[in-house]
């Protein structure tokens, strides 16, 4: 046996000619594939419209492969053993493998000729160019793939409906409860979700231009563009004219090992029909791949099915399911309010973890996916909610990896046998977290377990922390990410490292944040200096330090309120936001309060939020300092000063605390003698009273005391650490700390005193300074091919005298 041809070129033939070539297969691989490319990663493909390249997602061909692109098979002689190819050429063959995957379903209704499906490269391809002219988009399917084709067109600047047949977005995944949940989601972020619809047409004018889509119950809903993404049909058409067992509705029949009806022919992937059932999932396409190179090289491994567990993140919210979707006994917890449901089911004895369910907080399900057929570990309560899964043992057979076939004991080899010692290194011995990465959290967790130090890297492009590589843009003054990444990092970074490097950048430098490259590092708040909120418009957060604020600013506040049409709102942090602005909107809003005297909140950055005080000794009979003179000092010296996660502060002028500083990252509350500074407090999810860390200090101590803090907080804590966990992971704690800051025994608080120099010389309002930019104007704007077009997507209706979104029903 010489000679391998594999019909298909996509992930599922790739990964089969890649462990052909790894198992020392000697003989000719020719791989025929459609596509103008070889395979590339269709789980990322979202990607390529955010920026990741063709190049970047495709996948190295496999050594002593041979290639043959943008040809199509249309013909097998299975007496000859050849396959003919529809420019005539002819290429013989001793085993041959169908890969051909599958096609996206297009329902046959009128105007579909003139919808899009969400496949391939070229197909995205078509949908941007098409979006350029267009407000609105519809996508037909609320299934996996729907839903990251609607966050394609949403970030494409169009307004996204989704069309579901079924009553629930991911029928497949997720129950009614579950869906109910996801839907609110969605519907937050701007979506409109049309679940238990169907399609009547896809109406176009005498043109062909799409103008919408008809439902059957005569609903027309507005859109120029139209994506199919309602299910997959496998493409058996080439087995089916040799002659090769098709099942009755579609897919090539395969044994256990993959062959199909002619024993030189296999079948793997989403065109193979095993037990009787097509796989969609690439977990299950790459086992069928492993199985059938094992069969073509005298081995007898068999596919058994598969796990069609999944776990992603889609626009944002986390859904997981595992295992079964019923059970005799089921435990289920619903908060509607903060988006999360999750479901365990157990059998009747309530012994037996049978399956769960998750949307919205995705962390049960690392821990519990491998107990599915087991003894429930702990009561369900305590997997569901106390985090009890993060330590349970996981035995050998437990897979971990679905989407590569990697049990608990294949990464404990790994470790034990081969020396691994970070999860790079588990990649690359197991290809565990290789495909869709889910599994990751539970490597870093058998890794500890197993006695080894994980890699605190920031991520695969940098093996250095964030605190390292916060010296190292300090030692050697770099001022890019490009130089940053070229000298001391790998690829072209991540959506974790850009944003993590923008603020060391900035903590150190104290630039503008979207001054030249660095403009690409941001976030999306960053980006547009705003925050963003649930209907896509933005809030308006001028900063009020101390609280305080004259009547005059006070009737600017409101005239641009009033003017533009925004919502009022007093925050926690005595401030006034302003919500409801449309992204185009942005500049003359602040031009307005600029020209007031107003600077940037920084609401929207991880910097210094708020200084919030009581009116102290000036008004108040019990206060004991002037704690309003002290948190204006206080939020004018950190104004704009970037952190690994937001800062916030309070000043109490006697112990009857009420500004509540002892909730706050830095807090002081007045004593007779002085200041009493608390340090890494923290409202939000898990609250935590600041730690007392000096007492009666005066103004100048005080101040000293709180620049080396967060000067050594920035310099030493990890990507998006808070004060609080920070504190927490400090080996010696608040000792430590004081040690640190107080008695210098680390010999840096020089250079913490110079740093935060540097940071009150060089600050410059980032708003005032967008202002008088031409270039950084030229990005707030609604739509980037229609300058100057509002967003047509965006409505508010009235409630209690002032605007909110209208968001999809």
């Amino acid at each position: 046996m010489s000679r391998i041809v594999v019909v298909g070129y996509g992930p599922t033939a790739h990964r089969l000619v890649e462990t052909l070539v790894s198992k020392g297969f000697d003989g000719r691989i020719t791989v025929i594939g459609e596509e103008p490319r070889p395979a590339y990663d269709r789980v990322h493909l979202t990607s390529y419209l955010s920026g990741t390249s063709a190049e970047d997602l495709t996948y190295d061909v496999p050594e002593g492969a041979v290639t043959k692109l943008s040809t199509r098979v249309t013909g097998i002689d299975r007496d000859a053993k050849h396959v003919v190819t529809g420019d005539g050429d002819v290429e013989p063959y001793d085993v041959l493998v169908l890969a051909t995957g599958s096609a996206p379903f297009v329902p046959p209704v009128p105007g579909a000729e003139h919808a899009f499906v969400y496949r391939t490269i070229e197909d995205l391809d078509a949908i941007k160019v098409a979006a350029k002219d267009a407000a609105e988009g519809v996508v037909v399917g609320g299934g996996l793939l729907g839903l990251e084709a609607a966050d394609a067109l949403r970030a494409l600047g169009l307004k996204a409906h989704i069309v579901e047949m079924s009553p629930w977005l991911m029928p497949r995944q997720v129950d009614e409860g579950g869906g109910a949940v996801l839907k609110q989601h969605i519907e937050d972020l701007g979506l409109s979700v049309h679940a238990g619809a169907g399609v009547k047409e896809i109406v176009a004018d005498d043109q062909g231009q799409v103008t919408g889509l008809l439902k059957p119950d005569g609903t027309l809903v507005d859109a120029q563009v139209v994506v199919f993404s309602a299910g997959i049909r496998p493409r058996d058409e080439l087995a089916r004219s040799s002659g090769l067992e098709v099942g009755e509705r579609g897919g090539i029949v395969v044994d256990s090992g993959m062959l199909t009806s002619d024993p030189s022919i296999y079948a793997v992937g989403e065109c193979a029909l095993a037990g009787g059932m097509i796989y969609g999932l690439v977990g299950p396409c790459n086992t069928m791949a492993e199985v059938a190179v094992d069969r073509i090289m005298g081995g007898s491994a068999t596919f058994e099915g598969a796990d069609m567990s999944t776990k992603l993140k889609l626009l944002g919210v986390e859904v997981a399911q595992f295992g079964a979707m019923d059970g005799a006994l089921d435990v289920t917890y619903m908060d509607p309010v903060g988006g999360v449901y999750k479901k365990l089911f157990i059998s009747d004895d309530a012994k037996t973890l049978l399956g769960g369910i998750c949307v919205g907080d995705a962390s049960p399900y690392t821990s519990l996916r491998p107990f599915v057929g087991k003894a429930l570990p702990a009561a369900p309560s305590d997997l569901l909610f106390s985090g009890a899964g993060a330590s349970l043992d996981l035995p050998d057979e437990a897979q971990v990896c679905s989407c590569n076939n990697v049990c608990a004991g294949d990464v404990r080899t790994a470790i034990a046998d081969k020396g691994v010692t970070d999860v790079p290194g588990i990649k690359a011995c197991t290809r565990a977290g290789t495909t869709c990465g889910s599994c990751v959290p539970m490597l870093k967790q058998l890794l500890e377990k197993s006695g080894v130090e994980v890699s605190k890297a920031l991520c695969e492009h940098f093996t250095y922390s964030r605190a390292e590589l916060f010296d190292i843009v300090r030692v050697r003054k770099i001022t890019t990410f490009s130089q940053l990444i070229t000298e001391h990092g790998q690829g072209r970074g991540c959506d974790i490292c850009k944003p993590a490097v923008a603020s060391i950048l900035a903590s150190l430098h104290n630039g503008h944040v979207l001054e030249g490259e660095r403009a690409a590092l941001q976030d999306t708040n960053d980006a547009f200096l705003a925050n963003m909120q649930k209907n896509g418009t933005y809030s308006v957060v001028p900063r009020i330090p101390g609280g305080e604020i004259t009547p005059e600013k006070l009737i600017v506040i409101g005239e641009v309120a009033r003017d533009f049409g925004l919502y009022t709102k007093i925050t926690g942090g005595q401030r006034i936001d302003l919500f409801g602005a449309r992204v185009d909107q942005l500049p003359e809003i602040w031009r307005r309060l600029v020209e007031a005297g107003f600077e940037s909140g920084h609401a929207y950055g991880k910097a210094l939020r708020t200084v919030k005080s009581c009116v102290g000794s000036t008004w108040c009979r019990y206060g004991v300092q002037d704690s309003v003179g002290l948190a204006i000092a206080l939020e004018l010296r950190y104004r704009g000063l970037r952190s690994p996660h937001k800062l916030k502060s309070a000043v109490s002028g006697c112990a009857r605390e009420c500004a509540e500083a002892r909730s706050k990252d830095f807090g002081i509350i007045a004593t007779e003698k002085g200041w009493n500074l608390y340090v890494a407090g923290n409202g939000g999810f898990k609250p935590r009273h600041a730690d007392l860390l000096a007492g009666d200090l005066s103004t100048e101590e005080l101040i000293r005391t709180i620049d080396r803090f967060l000067m050594f907080y920035i310099r030493t804590a990890d990507r998006l650490q808070r004060t609080s966990t920070w504190l927490e992971s400090l080996e010696g704690g608040l000792d430590y700390l004081r040690e640190v800051i107080m008695e210098d025994s680390l010999g840096i608080c020089a250079d913490l005193d110079a740093q935060m120099e540097h940071h009150t010389a060089t600050y410059a309002d980032e708003w005032a300074a967008t202002l008088d930019d031409p270039e950084k104007l030229s990005r707030f704007v609604s739509f980037v091919n229609a300058p100057g077009v509002p967003d047509p997507s965006i409505v508010f209706e009235q409630e209690r005298g002032q605007i909110k979104p209208v968001m999809a029903r």
